[in-house]
């Protein structure tokens, strides 16, 4: 890095930098969770059942997103991140407003397909920004702050959407949510620095092009730590994307609370989920100090201990009570974020950091995301066909789910084995 660059990223400046990276994917959330907390609302007033909802907030969306996520951090490696993010959040909120407009079930799929794209640019140039800004030995912790978006923004979306449901009505909560975000795009692409790549490692970097797509797949797919981590990451994800946009739904439908009602407690919920985000990624620096593999073992132990947690919240015919056990897996849920993503990052060269990301994302999400409320909206569907169970059939179709968590912690524990080599490998990169 330059003096001129040392002058410009100073502590204040990063800490600035990384506080906007952390609003705009708190914005991001909010975007994308608040149509968990609307689903029997708009399935009453467009007239919809649980496996048409689950395709809007997992195939149909998971789709676009993981899609087109990667030709757009092949442009932020390749350009100006900043600009990147700028566009795709303009688009994602734009987009998010426009659901408000929705007459019927395709108008608001084509809303969210909007949501979706926009939404695939956010992640990936945030990371490599991340990522050149802080050190090997903060990333871990720095990704798990701006990581906080997921649970911030979730919790947001969830208390405004609920509110805002229960005052005036489902199509105002997307307008109240969605407009802010085009302003907001406006800040990061008229403040927001663009850090020299490898600026972190010291490194100057040379002129020549990123890699290709293929290149990036090819080299990170060959490493079995980073295969079993993805894997594992994306069982984890199905799981809690399945939960979080299903759970409002479950709350109301077995225990008769209002939107409202499930907006104010996931809101203060959210508070153990950012604790558990934060916690993750500090305690995966600390720890994988000692030894590397911490930052797989870590998420494997906490995915694992969540698991009779989550069960006894969605069997127990107490409401509040399930709430405040509900706080356990959200705190412990939250771990493998920061280590995943700060592990991804060093396991590339620098000129593959948003590329790599959005591999990752693509992964998670195209499993987690796409199918996680899929299988449990069709699960859901399945057992009240067939069953007695009525209107608690969701709420067994998320106890089947958790069969993936147990899978996913052991997958997180397997990858430890591989991992100091495959980090030795990514070192003669750079």
């Amino acid at each position: 890095m330059s003096e001129a660059d040392k002058g410009a990223f100073t502590p204040a400046y990063r800490a600035y930098a990384l506080g906007l990276l952390v609003v705009v994917y708190v914005f991001n959330f909010i975007d994308r969770s608040i149509l968990g907390i609307l689903v029997e609302p708009i399935k009453q007033d467009l007239g919809v059942n649980d496996t048409m909802m689950g395709f809007l907030g997992g195939i149909a969306f998971a789709t676009f997103y993981t899609l087109l996520g990667i030709p757009i951090a092949r442009m932020a490696d390749s350009g100006s991140r900043r600009n990147v993010l700028s566009v795709c959040l303009a688009l994602w909120s734009g987009a998010t407003a426009l659901c408000g407009f929705a007459q019927n079930f395709f108008h608001l799929l084509a809303a969210r397909i909007g949501v979706a794209v926009g939404e695939a640019g956010g992640s990936p140039p945030s990371h490599s920004m991340i990522s050149d800004m802080f050190p090997a030995d903060k990333r871990a912790t720095a990704l798990a702050i701006y990581a906080l978006g997921i649970p911030i923004g979730t919790m947001l979306g969830n208390l405004g959407g609920g509110w805002i449901n229960d005052a005036f009505d489902w199509r105002t909560a997307f307008f109240v949510v969605g407009l802010p975000g085009v302003m907001l795009s406006l800040i990061v692409r008229f403040t927001l620095k663009e850090p020299p790549r490898g600026a972190a490692e010291g490194i100057e970097l040379s002129s020549e092009a990123a890699p290709p797509v293929k290149e990036v797949f090819s080299y990170l797919w060959s490493l079995k730590s980073f295969r079993l981590m993805a894997l594992g990451g994306s069982l984890h994800a199905f799981v809690g994307y399945g939960v979080s946009y299903w759970i409002p739904a479950m709350f109301n439908r077995s225990h008769g609370l209002s939107t409202g009602e499930m907006g104010i407690a996931l809101f203060y919920l959210g508070f153990a989920a950012i604790a558990g985000t934060f916690l993750g990624g500090y305690f995966g620096d600390k720890m994988s100090q000692r030894d590397v593999r911490w930052y797989l073992w870590l998420p494997g132990i906490a995915t694992m201990v969540s698991v009779p947690f989550s069960a006894f919240v969605y069997i127990h015919a107490e409401p509040y009570v399930a709430l405040w056990v509900l706080a356990v897996p959200y705190f412990l849920g939250a771990y493998y974020l920061g280590p995943t993503f700060a592990l991804t990052q060093g396991l590339v060269g620098l000129r593959m950091r948003a590329l790599a990301s959005s591999i990752l994302l693509f992964i998670l999400n195209i499993i987690g995301l796409g199918l996680g409320p899929q299988f449990t909206g069709i699960a859901s569907d399945v057992l009240n066909a067939t069953t007695s169970l009525g209107a608690d059939s969701l709420r067994w179709a998320l106890v089947l789910s958790l069969i993936f968590n147990v899978v996913s912690a052991v997958l997180y524990l397997m990858a430890g084995r591989t991992l100091k080599q495959d980090m030795q490998r990514s070192a003669e990169l750079n």
